[in-house]
């Protein structure tokens, strides 16, 4: 990484003769010629925007005008009048993301794993300027605004370029169009390349090319290498036109540049058929950098036989990459090692191709990538590869392919997508996908219920409930009648449908589901199986829902030592099984213990995955919970505020993530006597998870529970007398009288009562509560004690001081023995002014 110079130190001041920060800028065209006037008018309008907002400029034109070298040629000619240059191919938002991530780095921000929060890091820092003042943007091949312009920083001291062939971007931006050569520019290049040709020659060539500077290039790298002669080549450009123009010629306007390109390649392909049929291998990748490792890889079958040859010899391959770039036919980047074609040369091969060649090369495209497939896309290490590939699985139709290796690359690139964050390229990934598997190979083929398990998890992950509880249904319906109902691909089908009973509020029958799931996958499969595992975990989830924290702490010790033995302590399939073993720990009320693992696995994932990964950010959300619990409340909500801004901010006010943070929020809102924002917040909290899950769900009543005793602290102790009855008798109906989440919501009803003069009711309440508590965890669990203290206070009221004070000694003993003699709770044991609340933290789905 380059040495980063602190912001006071760039902008008008500076003196360096290159950017700090450098990054996927093309090779320069060591043959670039004119553009004068171009380059200085762009230079200009560049300039002048320093003192405005930051507005996109466009370089726009046809194909094959050389927006993209224009580009490339003003960045390298100003390069020094820049802290930060970037280059950008734009064509799908995956890759935009995957270079603003790249650029994070460089930026000195912390990289993770999750796209969305990393991009919108890099977009702000780059909008206040820190730490570089002076940067250039530049999006290459930019398709729509409306997909692009999300990826522009909101202002900021620095510029944006665009080169696009759309001309809806002269609306939105400041346009310049890059036309044909001037006369006397496509003269000096061929010029340049054939000093031996005549101005008159130059003169017909410039003509019969129509000025297009990709045609005009190219015809000065053929002229370079075979010495033909001038008239000869015309005689040749002639025919390839008339070829052209007998059939459906691609891009119409451009029979220039293919006519040209034609010329070169019937040369190429007598010359070295090796690398001629390597370009049409090619020509169905993406217009964006191909790694030469991607041809280093044997193929799992057969594509040509010259091919072939040349794929298995490295000496051989490095020839066919030199043939191509003699005639200009590809640009080969030695700095990344990676090949690039235009994408009229990739039009002007499928054009010479028959139905037969496009297919073999199709599917030689296809086995390529398969080969370069590291199956493996759960693996953080691996997502960089992935990353490279998935335009050029996108591009090339691997979805249409046949090969069930190509299918399963195609699966992985979804896999990978969902775990990176790129949820919009995923859904449209899968939902493709599983549209054209459906028709094509039918609901019950393997793949087809492969990817519908993937689409659907990834509409959960994206909030789409109901989309995933129909798909849900409907692929359960195909397994069983495919497959059967002791198929381990059904085991999976059936897990999925958990999470949507776990959705509905119907932890009961998520659990009985997972139990089922988790027993026939040990007896089919066997215990140390990862779907096993998986299915271990996940029952896990389902116990931890409905209160049974002891089982669960067992079984997920057993799992993640399991999944340590099978992935590693690193992976995150470990650290997810130890996040819910940390969870479990938690509620039986070790909370020191917790918090302890709670920084150690938040501190592992954010080294492992980044900063802003979605497991941990989890990490973190639940961190706030631990801290909280352990009575380190400034620290705790200082927690919960950055997380739960940092989580709104990416994924909205509706996000699951999100809901549970504002709830935590307002606990600590609450705690500092911020009252009436704690109601506001709590309020709105409330209505969401209604809105979400149903008026009647857990994790409803618990918003409602806690709300409660915001309205009771306010002095309004009838409303939350009202709600904690409401939420009690709910969460009684769909949980049970014993469930954790009732016991709390029972000693916050108690206390309502108290605050009411109720003192009686109170007592009745906390008497009955206590007993089951000692039930459900034991006398020393933290809970137990709260009702306990709480208990001791409504039998002084009824004057039983005598009993009051033993029970009142004896909690405070047990408080100071569990948590400690600096826990809050401890302190505010020691009097007789504060009853204990308590509130109830809504288990993950």
């Amino acid at each position: 990484m380059p040495q980063q110079a602190p912001a006071s130190t760039v902008g008008n001041g500076r003196t360096r003769s290159t950017p700090t920060i450098w990054g996927n800028i093309p090779p320069r065209n060591p043959n670039f010629t004119g553009r004068e006037e171009l380059l200085d008018k762009l230079h200009q309008r560049l300039l002048r925007e320093k003192a405005t907002a930051v507005l996109p400029h466009t370089l726009h034109g046809m194909g094959g005008v050389g927006k993209s070298l224009l580009a490339v040629e003003y960045l390298y000619r100003r390069m020094a009048e820049y802290d930060v240059v970037w280059w950008i191919s734009a064509e799908r938002t995956a890759q935009i993301s995957l270079s603003l991530v790249e650029l994070a780095p460089r930026l000195g921000l912390p990289t993770g794993s999750d796209v969305s929060s990393t991009v919108a890091s890099v977009l702000e820092a780059l909008r206040i300027g820190v730490p570089y003042t002076n940067w250039i943007l530049v999006f290459d091949n930019a398709e729509s605004p409306e997909s692009v312009r999300q990826f522009f920083p909101a202002g900021g001291p620095g510029n944006i370029l665009v080169t696009s062939r759309n001309p809806q971007w002269a609306s939105v931006a400041r346009p310049l169009e890059v036309d044909v050569f001037m006369r006397e520019e496509s003269k000096q290049l061929l010029r340049v390349r054939g000093p031996e040709i005549s101005d008159a020659e130059a003169d017909r060539l410039a003509e019969a090319l129509g000025d297009l500077p990709l045609a005009i290039e190219q015809a000065a790298a053929w002229h370079a290498e075979t010495g033909m002669p001038v008239d000869e080549y015309l005689r040749l450009l002639d025919e390839k036109r008339v070829d052209l123009l007998r059939g459906t010629a691609p891009l119409g306007n451009q029979h220039p540049v293919i006519a040209a390109w034609n010329i070169s390649l019937d040369r190429l392909e007598a010359k070295s058929p090796a690398a001629y049929q390597l370009l049409q291998v090619c020509s169905f990748y993406a217009p964006e950098p191909i790694a030469r490792t991607m041809f280093m890889r044997m193929p799992p079958s057969p594509i040509t036989p010259e091919l072939d040859t040349a794929l298995e010899d490295p000496i051989r391959l490095g020839q066919a990459i030199r043939d191509i770039g003699r005639y200009s036919l590809a640009r080969f980047d030695h700095r990344t090692n990676s090949l690039q074609m235009h994408r009229l040369v990739q039009a002007a091969l499928q054009f010479r191709m028959t139905e037969e060649d496009r297919a073999t090369m199709r599917h030689g495209a296809h086995m390529l990538l398969v080969a370069s497939d590291p199956n493996d896309p759960s693996n953080a290490l691996r997502w960089d590869r992935y990353g490279a590939l998935y335009p050029h699985v996108v591009v090339s139709g691997a979805v249409q392919s046949d090969e069930t290796w190509v299918r399963r690359l195609v699966v992985n690139e979804v896999k990978y997508l969902r775990r990176w964050g790129d949820y919009e390229s995923c859904l449209e990934l899968a939902r493709t996908a599983y549209d054209d598997w459906s028709g094509r190979l039918g609901a019950e083929h393997t793949q087809t219920l492969q990817i519908a398990r993937w689409l659907a998890f990834l509409q959960f992950s994206m909030g789409r409930y109901k989309e995933a509880a129909e798909l849900n249904t409907k692929t359960l319906e195909a397994h069983l009648r495919s497959l059967g109902p002791h198929h381990q691909d059904t085991f999976a089908a059936l897990g999925n449908v958990a999470i949507d009973h776990r959705v509905r509020g119907a932890f009961t029958e998520a659990l009985q589901l997972s139990d089922s799931v988790h027993q026939q996958s040990l007896q089919l499969i066997g215990p140390d199986d990862p779907e096993t595992l998986r299915a271990a975990h996940n029952l896990g989830v389902s116990l931890r829902l409905v209160g049974k924290f002891a089982r669960a702490y067992e079984l997920d010790q057993q799992t993640w030592r399991n999944r340590i033995q099978i992935f590693g302590q690193d992976h995150i399939d470990s650290l997810s099984t130890w996040l819910g073993m940390i969870v479990d720990l938690r509620e039986l009320g070790d909370y020191e213990t917790a918090l302890t693992y709670h920084r150690e696995i938040t501190e592992q994932a954010t080294t492992l995955l980044g900063g802003s990964n979605p497991f941990t950010l989890s990490c973190i959300r639940l961190l706030a919970v631990a801290l909280r619990k352990a009575g380190e409340h400034e620290e705790a909500a200082a927690t919960a505020q950055r997380i739960r801004a940092e989580l709104v901010r990416r994924y909205g006010d509706r996000n699951p993530e999100s809901m549970a943070a504002t709830l935590e929020l307002t606990i600590h809102l609450r705690h500092r006597g911020d009252l009436e924002e704690a109601l506001r917040l709590g309020t709105a909290i409330c209505r969401r998870y209604e809105e979400t899950y149903g008026k009647h769900h857990p994790h409803a009543l618990s918003a409602a529970a806690n709300l409660a005793i915001t309205y009771r602290l306010l002095g309004d102790a009838a409303a939350a007398q009202y709600i904690d009855a409401v939420a009690l008798d709910q969460l009684t109906q769909t949980l049970d009288a014993t469930h954790p989440s009732a016991l709390v919501c029972r000693t916050n009803l108690a206390s309502d009562h108290y605050a009411l003069g109720d003192a009686a009711g109170a007592l009745d309440l906390d008497t009955e509560t206590l007993r089951r508590s000692r039930e459900v965890f034991d006398d020393e669990h933290p809970s137990t004690l709260a009702c306990a203290a709480n208990l001791a206070m409504d039998l002084r009221a009824v004057g039983r001081d005598e009993e009051a004070e033993t029970l009142h000694r004896d909690t405070r003993d047990r408080l100071h023995r569990t948590l400690g003699s600096g826990h809050p709770a401890v302190a505010q044991a020691a009097d007789w002014d504060h009853r204990a609340d308590c509130d109830i933290d809504p288990m993950p789905l």
